[in-house]
């Protein structure tokens, strides 16, 4: 027999499986004897009273043998297979790959930048010498955007797709089976790194092929359908469908597309800074005590307020993290965190952003459709030029920034290469400064400690999501006028994170049987 059951237990008895053997037990009022085991379904952590609980539901067997629920993926030998182009091997591109191999096709994928363990070397050059490759940095090159980030995995979106279908992929390829569970699961930048690798592996192993440091320079389109595409400006491929997974910083392909006539929309999005505090007080003020103890993980949060009609929220925060230059071009200056798999870094980020709406861009009505996109460029410029003209980001402490006082002394951060004590809110069109101002006052309301001059003010975090979208057919997902196009993820304008990238990968390439 198996009986579900919902149970709420302490952080400790959660992590020791003969506490909860014992727990379950008890409340069943069965013999732990004839419980022969314990599938944890689902996990999360009730910190709303002073007593930490973990609610638990959990299939229990009694008397019964386990077996396990999820069947391996079966892939396909597709060497001699019809071929599908994918351009971009960060999670939209990669699922995609998996997902045809599934179904019998072919995938190239197109990466303009570089292996996983290669990505490293030129990060390296950007922390160290503020040098960025325009090809290989924190937004490109395998795995994309998310390989050096949290690896969160949670999506409120559950009706993009099947979500546990790609949790299980990951935990086939390396990944912890506990993200299946969580109910808000993360990888770790450490452990993401040979999950990217395995999934290659798999890729490759299978018949699929990967062009590394290949640059899409051009397509060619005929009687609205994709013929080929071009390669660093030299090789070519004929193709019929292209799947077009390049991320959210591609801005090179979005001018391309426009140039081509491929029909493209402006979209809002999310603008403002990072703010870094030490996680210890994070834990203190989530978890309502002194210390969090042995077995509750570092904090999160997630705030927002709605401020002269515009949310200002917190996005991508990251416990146990550090803060990390994420641009993509010499001159611009970006921030983006990461956490490792452990999440103990002894301080804590988030992107603190403000909502943006299409009217904000007027200044830059010039450039059209690509407004937006000047906008975001025009501050990470700002705040090149603001640090020196280096990859040092300006900052401020929490409590300066919001009165406009330049911070006499900013005291080392995580983020590595380095801090220029500014005026912010010399960044930021008035009215950004101002609705990020109030927000963080608000937010010192309902987080008693978190408005406090100890916490540091890092500036931008532009990079929210894409400021183009290209639209697609809701049925087919092609491009509403070019046949054999699938724009696909975030650089699309149709994904929000890892999950909803490697879902909507996954659904391009159902449709391109």
């Amino acid at each position: 027999m198996i009986k579900t059951i919902q149970i709420r237990v302490s952080p400790e008895c959660s992590e020791k499986k003969q506490l909860l053997l014992n727990k379950v037990s008890n409340s069943l009022n069965i013999d732990k004897k004839n419980i022969s085991f314990l599938n944890i379904k689902k996990k999360s952590i009730d910190a709303r009273q002073k007593i930490i609980k973990i609610n638990l539901k959990i299939d229990v067997y009694i008397n019964e043998k386990y077996i396990e629920e999820n069947q391996p993926t079966r892939y396909k030998n597709v060497k001699n297979a019809k071929e599908v182009i994918i351009i971009g091997a960060g999670p939209a591109g990669l699922f995609a790959a998996l997902r045809l191999l599934e179904m019998g096709l072919k995938p190239i994928i197109i990466e303009r930048g570089k292996k996983v363990k290669d990505r490293r070397k030129d990060i390296a050059k950007i922390t160290k010498d503020h040098i960025i490759n325009d090809d290989s940095n924190y937004c490109f090159g395998e795995g994309g955007a998310g390989t050096f980030t949290d690896g969160k995995l949670y999506t409120r979106s559950k009706k993009r797709g099947d979500v546990s279908k790609i949790l299980n992929i990951l935990v086939e390829h390396g990944a912890n089976p506990i993200i299946k569970i969580d109910a808000h699961p993360h990888i770790g930048t450490n452990k993401l790194q040979k999950i990217i690798e395995n999934i290659r592996e798999t890729i490759l192993n299978f018949g699929g092929q990967i062009l590394y440091n290949s640059r899409l320079t051009d397509i060619l389109i005929t009687n609205k359908k994709v013929k080929s595409i071009t390669i660093n400006n030299k090789t070519i491929l004929d193709c019929k469908k292209v799947i077009l997974a390049t991320g959210h910083s591609a801005r090179d392909i979005f001018y391309l597309l426009h140039s081509k006539g491929v029909t493209l929309e402006p979209k809002p999005f999310s603008v403002g800074v990072r703010v870094e505090h030490s996680q210890e007080l994070i834990d203190q003020i989530q978890y309502k005590c002194k210390t969090r103890g042995d077995y509750l993980p570092a904090a999160p949060y997630s705030i927002s307020r709605q401020i002269n009609n515009r949310g200002v929220y917190s996005f991508c925060m990251c416990p146990g993290g550090i803060i990390a230059p994420c641009a993509t071009k010499q001159n611009e200056v970006v921030t983006n965190g990461w956490s490792p798999s452990k999440r103990n870094y002894p301080t804590s980020n988030s992107g603190i952003v403000v909502e943006l709406k299409m009217n904000d861009f007027k200044d830059f009505k010039k450039y059209g459709l690509f407004s937006g996109l000047e906008f975001q460029k025009n501050i990470e410029q700002k705040a090149w030029e603001m640090g020196g003209k280096t990859q040092k980001v300006p900052a401020q402490r929490l409590v300066d920034f919001t009165n406009g006082k330049i911070s006499n002394i900013i005291p080392k951060t995580s983020y590595y290469p380095g801090t220029e004590s500014s005026n912010i809110k010399d960044l930021f069109p008035e009215f950004i400064f101002n609705n990020l101002k109030q927000g963080f006052i608000e937010f010192g309301k309902q987080m008693k400690g978190y408005f406090t001059n100890d916490a540091i003010v890092h500036a931008p975090e532009t990079r929210t999501s894409s400021p183009i979208r290209i639209p697609r057919n809701n049925k087919t997902l092609e491009h509403v006028n070019i046949q054999g196009l699938y724009p696909c993820g975030e650089g699309a304008g149709y994904a929000g994170g890892i999950m909803s990238a490697a879902i909507d990968g996954q659904k391009c390439a159902s449709m391109c049987n």
